[in-house]
């Protein structure tokens, strides 16, 4: 785990020490959006036209971010207009690379061998952490995001006119309600976990902890009613963005993170939830349990120093 200063990578953990043991995690910094047009999103600046054959994804199959990227891929059918490059799952002393690893790639875009060159091709002094999704412009040579959340909303609606896939994840009439779910979700559930499991101070893992198990409780409330957090016709973007927090809970979260007071099989609506958008078509392909914890238990030699990745445990999806 590392980061760039002016440009030159440093192989250096986060630092929880300036702020009291707890995680905090940085902003994405690239924050430009493809849209069907060419013209401005929401941030960033103009110019990203939705075209085949354009742009490229850089993910890791661990993380749940770019898992997201991947699920909506799949959902929007765009498999063959934006093509992807998979990193290795064991990240070492120079961070995301492009190894042997099964199911790994090489850098078709770039040739790059690490995804910090990646970001250099992009802005050569960039400071900053180096996160997957990244989405790469081919046209201007450049990112165009990294921001997980962001990239899923270009897929969802930019490239309408390019695939026959015409679902939406982030209807008009529900957006208020997406956007206060994701909030909540995000802030106590996808970085919760992240919260418990970097901690390096007992009462703030403490509190973290029952923090997340406190939104575990209050979702598993939510779906006794509803099949699905937002609506009832089909998932929604929020759905989707707490799905790939779940997947990995069991496997990964439970033991490595600690975050162990009860498992999501231990949720009866939490965990046909998980069964139910697994069997979405499509999304099983993007659920790879291999790259998930031979990433987590490899990689963070801080909290697991040995390496040793568990044989189990066995989940029923």
């Amino acid at each position: 785990m590392g980061l760039l200063v002016d440009g030159v990578w440093h192989d250096q953990w986060y630092d929880t020490a300036k702020t009291g043991g707890r995680f905090v995690r940085e902003s994405s910094q690239f924050r430009n959006w493809v849209t069907a047009d060419g013209s401005p999103g929401p941030s960033g600046a103009g110019g990203f036209e939705a075209e085949s054959g354009r742009y490229h994804l850089y993910v890791s199959y661990a993380c749940p971010w770019a898992h997201r990227t991947l699920i909506f891929r799949a959902l929007k059918r765009l498999e063959d207009i934006i093509t992807v490059s998979v990193v290795d799952p064991r990240m070492g002393n120079e961070g995301w690379e492009f190894g042997d690893f099964p199911g790994a790639t090489t850098d078709e875009v770039l040739g790059k061998s690490r995804l910090y060159e990646v970001y250099l091709a992009a802005k050569p002094g960039y400071t900053g952490r180096v996160t997957v999704p990244v989405l790469w412009d081919r046209k201007t040579k450049s990112i165009v995001s990294n921001e997980s959340s962001e990239i899923i909303r270009m897929m969802n609606s930019a490239f309408n006119a390019l695939t026959p896939a015409k679902e939406d994840y982030y209807p008009a009439p529900l957006r208020a309600e997406i956007d206060e779910i994701n909030a909540f979700v995000y802030d106590n559930i996808n970085n919760g976990v992240y919260k418990a499991g970097f901690a390096t101070d007992q009462s703030i893992y403490a509190d973290a902890v029952r923090t997340l198990f406190d939104a575990l409780d209050q979702v598993e409330l939510r779906l006794s009613r509803h099949d699905f957090l937002v609506g009832d016709d089909m998932p929604t973007e929020a759905d989707w963005r707490l799905f790939t927090t779940l997947i990995r809970f069991d496997a990964v979260y439970v033991g490595h993170f600690k975050c162990n007071i009860r498992r999501i099989a231990d949720y009866r609506h939490l965990r046909d939830f998980v069964q139910r958008l697994y069997r979405t078509p499509g999304v099983a392909e993007t659920v790879h349990l291999d790259h998930i914890k031979t990433h987590y238990y490899w990689s963070h030699t801080t909290i697991n120093p040995t390496r040793i990745v568990p044989v189990g445990p066995v989940l029923e999806f």
